[in-house]
């Protein structure tokens, strides 16, 4: 027999900012949105060692990477959790680091470009970082222009 969640842990079926303000402090909730933030939702990550070794290079070459916009961390693990998703077949998604200047260039800062990559569009259907994965790439970034500024 299943018991009740106890009154203080968030269900799935609360809203996402009730959710949310379980588990962060006051004033961290997307304000306005209605969502939690993108890093307080599970995620597989991966160190900058278990990138290199994946795609085959150093740690250091892994770092120029994030240095140079070509990946992207967490915001706020300094460097240190890369998002699994962001490395499919050995390789860096083809056109991820394109689709980060395309981000950068449009004025979106880190966190903002973070959270619109895994957040979920009924349209594409699912996040952008999904289309890039299943090569829907023109798309993901014809939508990242449109949002520019």
């Amino acid at each position: 027999m299943l018991q009740a969640a106890p009154r203080w842990l968030p269900t799935l079926d609360a809203p996402v900012t009730a959710r949310a303000e379980a588990i962060a402090p006051a004033g961290e909730v997307s304000r306005g949105t209605g969502r939690a933030p993108i890093g307080l939702l599970p995620m597989d990550t991966l160190t900058p060692a278990e990138v290199a070794q994946l795609l085959g290079t150093s740690p250091n070459r892994v770092r120029q990477l994030l240095r140079d916009r070509k990946l992207m961390a967490v915001p706020g693990s300094g460097n240190g959790k890369i998002p699994a998703d962001f490395v499919q077949d050995g390789a860096i998604l083809k056109h991820l680091p394109g689709l980060l200047t395309v981000l950068k260039d449009g004025g979106f800062t880190d966190q903002e470009a973070f959270d619109w990559l895994f957040r979920e569009d009924e349209s594409l259907p699912g996040t952008p970082v999904q289309a890039l994965r299943d090569d829907r790439h023109t798309e993901v970034t014809r939508r990242a222009q449109a949002l520019a500024f």
